[in-house]
């Protein structure tokens, strides 16, 4: 992970949902600030279905790129130095799987997804923090994101290994 003076490069994403508030939360002077304490010179920002114009911007001395969608969100994630999300498994995985610190923003008009728990679990395992859109201006303030583990990798062939002793034929014919 990177030390908290490299984070020029902001990707912040809402997956396929519609996530207005976050939208509007990190376009305010209080969050742009913080994230400029940070860095953070450029966001390249997934709004999804949200009610904003995509387009280029620049406010508080940070340029911004609204964009809607795109078939892959690789690209923009490889690039950033930060990943801002929504709490979804597929933005949170994909985040953690290219091994980029990741501030996860808890959509609160959703809590029957399950977007807590999946954020509580990835943060006690010390790979993410998160927060609501309440509190996103303080998290960004007081995080250290060089803390945050990456995520361990999966390892199959332990998984293999139980499937062939659950599953093991016995010659029970001696």
């Amino acid at each position: 992970m990177k030390t908290q003076h490299e984070y020029k490069k902001c990707f912040i994403t809402v997956g396929t949902t519609r996530f207005d508030l976050l939208c509007k939360c990190i376009q305010t002077p209080k969050v742009l600030r913080a994230l400029k304490k940070l860095g953070c010179k450029e966001i390249t920002f997934q709004i999804g279905n949200s009610d904003y114009e995509p387009g280029f911007y620049e406010k508080e001395g940070v340029k911004i790129e609204l964009y809607r969608f795109k078939d892959s969100l690789k690209e923009d994630m490889r690039s950033a130095d930060l990943v801002i999300s929504h709490a979804g498994a597929g933005s949170c995985l994909e985040a953690l799987d290219a091994n980029k610190p990741l501030l996860v923003v808890i959509n609160e008009d959703l809590m029957d997804n399950h977007q807590m728990e999946l954020a509580e679990q990835l943060h006690m395992s010390g790979n993410l923090y998160y927060c609501t859109c309440d509190t996103l201006e303080d998290t960004l303030e007081t995080v250290d994101f060089s803390w945050l583990s990456p995520l361990a990798k999966p390892t199959p062939n332990n998984f293999v290994k139980y499937l062939d002793s659950v599953f093991t034929v016995k010659n029970l014919s001696k």
